[in-house]
């Protein structure tokens, strides 16, 4: 079929095609690429430690965020920051592309006796149990998704975070990692470059919609830390206004 574009899923579907598919890392297709990224469990990647992230660890130590409540974690990975929040009394859902990622997170759940509920698939796709979660958690998403797939993250948003509810994003920052080139340039080149970076400024224009609480660079933790810190990466919080 040479004229099958009827919905606005299809424009972006037909968008997703113009990258390499080396450059694809999100869609069910690039399973198996980060498959691989995850099987080496001695890797020394930093995203492999069983540690969680120490703006998440500070935002709920200095109230920005409230325990309990209900979580879901987008890309969770080896399920660091899942186990984290379900220790801390949240109903927690924890999303990953890789089969290889989920079966380890929950391993680590089991031995932390952590109820985490983990699916398999991209972020877009599971149906998840709850329609509405109180935290929306996000560790290396975002940066990994092409310019356009934007719009139906904004969605996710939109369908899944509570009025008032609260909104974490780690992505790369702007002159520490990632590509800074143009959301045009990336489509020209066919190539993510890695992921695009962001800098403060971009990620507020983005969360137009959100009230800033925080953005910061995450800062670096030493390796006899019980928390992550990875410095290449901008850490923001954003509540979801009350009447949404």
């Amino acid at each position: 079929m040479n004229r099958d574009i009827r919905t606005v899923e299809d424009v972006l579907t037909l968008l997703d095609r113009l990258f390499l598919p080396e450059a694809d890392r999100w869609t069910d297709d690039a399973s198996g690429w980060w498959d691989d990224f995850h099987a080496d469990r001695s890797s020394g990647r930093p995203f492999f430690v069983p540690k969680p992230d120490e703006n998440l660890v500070s935002y709920l130590d200095r109230g920005l965020l409230a325990p309990g409540g209900r979580a879901l974690d987008l890309g969770c990975g080896a399920g660091r920051n899942a186990i984290h929040l379900a220790s801390q009394g949240f109903e927690v859902d924890a999303v990953d592309l890789s089969a290889t990622a989920v079966a380890r997170a929950r391993e680590r759940a089991d031995e932390a006796g952590a109820a985490v509920r983990f699916h398999c698939g991209n972020v877009f796709g599971p149906e998840l149990p709850l329609t509405r979660y109180d935290l929306v958690y996000d560790s290396g998403c975002l940066h990994h998704l092409p310019p356009h797939r934007r719009v139906s993250y904004l969605a996710l948003l939109d369908r899944v975070l509570v009025p008032g509810g609260s909104f974490v994003v780690n992505c790369f920052a702007a002159g520490a990692t990632g590509s800074e080139l143009p959301d045009a340039e990336l489509y020209r080149n066919g190539r993510l470059d890695g992921g695009p970076a962001f800098t403060a400024d971009e990620l507020r224009r983005l969360l137009t919609d959100f009230t800033e609480v925080e953005i910061r660079p995450m800062v670096p933790q030493p390796p006899e830390s019980g928390l992550s810190g990875i410095p290449v990466l901008l850490t923001a919080l954003f509540r979801r206004p009350p009447q949404a």
